[in-house]
């Protein structure tokens, strides 16, 4: 299956009663290149994602942000320092048997005096932390692949539909390239005729020269190599992803023989044929730059 560089994926979960949500966006790059965005805090996360990314995508540039809600966590505990506190009661009792005082003292008024209670935060499990985020983002980057081989579809579905463009054009090349020849040795003919005022002309020499200029326009090889890279093409789509940086190599060998048999032909329906063929190679390697 042909997978498409450009998605959006995402996955939600609660882990240590944090609820964080991962979101991969791509858009096209010849290779990966992929950032992370994390809360302040949580940065030691990034690598850890990272690294999941990359065992799972080879091409396009990914970026990735991870929200992390915590209003929900119960994560606060309220610390009493017993020595603290039991050290103002017993003052405050001394207090009130030196002085004859009221004492009155209750929960309320211990809480108030400075450092009797703390608040402190609960310390993260970081390994299960880690844990869960790396399910988290192997669950987005599935989210994130069904989007793309919903457009690698149509990709590949685009790349037959020009492929059998080629080959129709292709052909009709083999067909009208004899002709030239053909063509020449009549106007060659014609020429030496006209030359020499003589209808005696060496037949010999006209097979010879139109046998040279045969070679010289000759498309065989160029025609050849374009079957074997359609075919080729062919192959690398059954393959499927990652084969995009492969195929862009291959679509510029289709270029090149195009341009030479463009540069050899010498028939004005040939030319149209390459010019028509040139078309589809370009946009054809329009849709391979999508490709993952």
């Amino acid at each position: 299956m042909i997978y498409s560089m450009t998605g959006y994926g995402t996955a939600k979960g609660k882990i240590e009663d944090l609820d964080i949500t991962i979101e991969l966006k791509s858009v096209n790059n010849r290779y990966l290149d992929t950032s992370v965005r994390v809360p302040r805090g949580f940065v030691f996360l990034e690598d850890k994602i990272k690294s999941t990314i990359q065992s799972k995508l080879s091409r396009g540039k990914i970026d990735v942000f991870v929200t992390i809600d915590s209003s929900s966590s119960e994560d606060l505990i309220v610390r009493i320092n017993e020595p603290l506190a039991r050290g103002y009661i017993e003052a405050l009792k001394t207090l009130s048997e030196e002085f004859e005082l009221s004492n009155n003292v209750d929960a309320v008024t211990i809480s108030r005096f400075p450092d009797v209670l703390s608040l402190e935060k609960k310390e993260l499990d970081m390994d299960a932390v880690s844990a869960g985020v790396q399910e988290l983002t192997l669950e987005a980057v599935a989210d994130f692949d069904r989007m793309r081989a919903i457009e690698g579809e149509k990709l590949q579905q685009d790349l037959y539909e020009k492929i059998s463009c080629i080959e129709s054009l292709l052909s009709k090349i083999e067909e009208e390239a004899p002709k030239t020849v053909e063509e020449y040795q009549d106007r060659l003919l014609q020429k030496m005729k006209d030359v020499l005022e003589d209808s005696s002309v060496d037949e010999n020499r006209i097979i010879q020269e139109a046998a040279i200029y045969a070679d010289h326009i000759a498309i065989n090889e160029e025609t050849v190599r374009l079957h074997s890279h359609i075919a080729q093409l062919k192959m690398m789509i059954e393959q499927g992803s990652p084969i995009g940086r492969k195929m862009d190599f291959l679509i510029q060998e289709f270029n090149r023989e195009a341009n030479t048999i463009g540069s050899k032909c010498q028939n004005s329906e040939v030319a149209h044929y390459v010019v028509d063929m040139k078309s589809e190679i370009e946009k054809m390697r329009e849709q391979v730059q999508n490709i993952e």
